[in-house]
């Protein structure tokens, strides 16, 4: 192997300019392999901000809709469902356990999800994570309320202190419900969903504060005090939407055509798996965009590569002149520029994998928690390595190049050079 051995010496002769060489080849691996990785990683935390979930079902809308407020807390219901309808859809024989929600009230910019102990229980993402509490307990009171990580975080809450809702999603003084304040009872583990975003209380507690209101205003005379309310009734008349685990997975569809057929009032059924990936086809042009700008940045490391063995070229002409003379053929030549080339190329590639790895390591905890995106560890996709074989084939090829001008080269030059 006295070609490869050639080669790594006539790069470490000039070390300064093949280390610079080397790094803008592992940075653009590293970007290029971190963004598809970032890619892939992003889609299955988003298909999993909810899972575990077999249907969605609320009033009728598109498919969309009925995802983004009942899971995104965006935008808002056509219509309530009545609670009648809920209690029907509960006891269907295939359903295993329900959850209800309750939306439209707001505190501080944050939205309001009235809904049961069963949610904490039942609700998954990020592949069957289960909600965690970082501190106090899930309400067991009328005016209890849990809080999202953020909501704790960016309004500075502690277990114990007391919030006010506000009726709708505008957070002004005569829309409160200033006379039945809720208390921080728990406080949630940072899931980067948006539950995070979320301030939970009951369904009681949602019934409680809007008992002698009507069309988003209060009825003078009609209301009740905080502890009156504790004496009435406080079943709900309608609810938003309500989530759906079923006994079998095979009778998905079916309950789903039950639930779009109901007669009592027009229902729609959606899976959250199928919505989630639909949704994300039509926000997730960004992701490709993203990907062509680290094709692109390869692109510039290949020709950075292609520059710095071209200019050293013509410097290196007396070189192999008297490579020549001592008897190395043109095909020598050639091989020993592109064992510079690829020696470049792997070494590019090795260092920007391992790059990536320690980036991921001190970016994995961050990025879970705040974001909840699961950077996977380990091996590279099948993806990955293509793309990885494709910067090493362009390594090749891009070394081709010089390589044959010096082969060109080496067939005219004696031993003084010509310039």
């Amino acid at each position: 192997m006295p070609i490869v051995s050639l080669a790594w010496h006539s790069l470490m002769n000039r070390r300064f300019t093949a280390m610079l060489t080397l790094i803008s080849v592992a940075l653009s691996v590293a970007l290029l392999v971190g963004v598809e990785r970032l890619r892939n990683e992003t889609r299955s935390s988003f298909a999993n901000t909810i899972s575990g979930t077999d249907l969605i079902a609320g009033a009728r809308s598109s498919p969309a809709q009925l995802l983004l407020y009942s899971v995104f807390r965006i935008g808002d219901a056509t219509n309530n469902m009545s609670w009648r309808s809920y209690q029907d859809l509960r006891s269907h024989p295939k359903v295993a356990w329900s959850v209800p929600m309750s939306l439209g009230d707001s505190h501080r910019g944050f939205r309001v999800l009235g809904t049961t102990g069963g949610y904490f229980e039942h609700y998954r993402h990020a592949r069957q994570k289960t909600l965690q509490l970082a501190q106090g307990r899930v309400f067991d009171d009328i005016y209890d309320a849990v809080l999202g990580a953020e909501v704790a975080r960016k309004l500075g809450y502690r277990l114990g202190d007391q919030i006010t809702l506000a009726h709708g999603a505008a957070d002004v003084a005569f829309a409160r419900h200033g006379d039945k304040p809720f208390r921080v009872a728990g406080i949630l583990e940072p899931t980067g969903t948006p539950v995070d975003h979320t301030v939970h209380v009951g369904l009681e507690g949602i019934e409680a504060i809007h008992i002698g209101w009507q069309s988003g205003a209060p009825l003078p005379g009609t209301g009740a005090s905080a502890e009156q309310t504790r004496n009435m009734d406080l079943t709900p008349k309608t609810i938003t939407a309500v989530l759906l685990g079923l006994k079998s997975k095979v009778a998905t569809f079916q309950v789903q055509r039950f639930i779009n057929e109901y007669r009592q009032e027009p229902l729609s059924a959606i899976l959250p798996g199928v919505a989630l990936n639909q949704l994300w086809d039509l926000i997730g042009i960004a992701e490709n965009a993203l990907l062509l700008v680290s094709v692109f940045v390869v692109i510039v490391g290949m020709f950075g590569m292609l520059t710095a063995l071209m200019t050293g070229l013509n410097e290196r002409r007396r070189e192999m002149a008297i490579l020549r003379s001592v008897g190395a053929r043109p095909i020598h030549v050639f091989a020993l520029i592109m064992g510079e080339a690829g020696f470049l190329t792997l070494l590019g590639v090795t260092l920007g994998v391992a790059a990536l790895h320690v980036i991921l390591l001190v970016a994995r905890p961050v990025m879970q928690s705040q974001f909840g995106i699961s950077l996977a560890l380990g091996t590279p996709s099948l993806t990955e390595a293509g793309l990885l074989a494709s910067v090493i084939l362009a390594g090749f090829l891009v070394g081709a190049i010089p390589s044959y001008r010096a082969y060109k080269l080496s067939l005219i030059d004696g031993l003084s050079v010509r310039v």
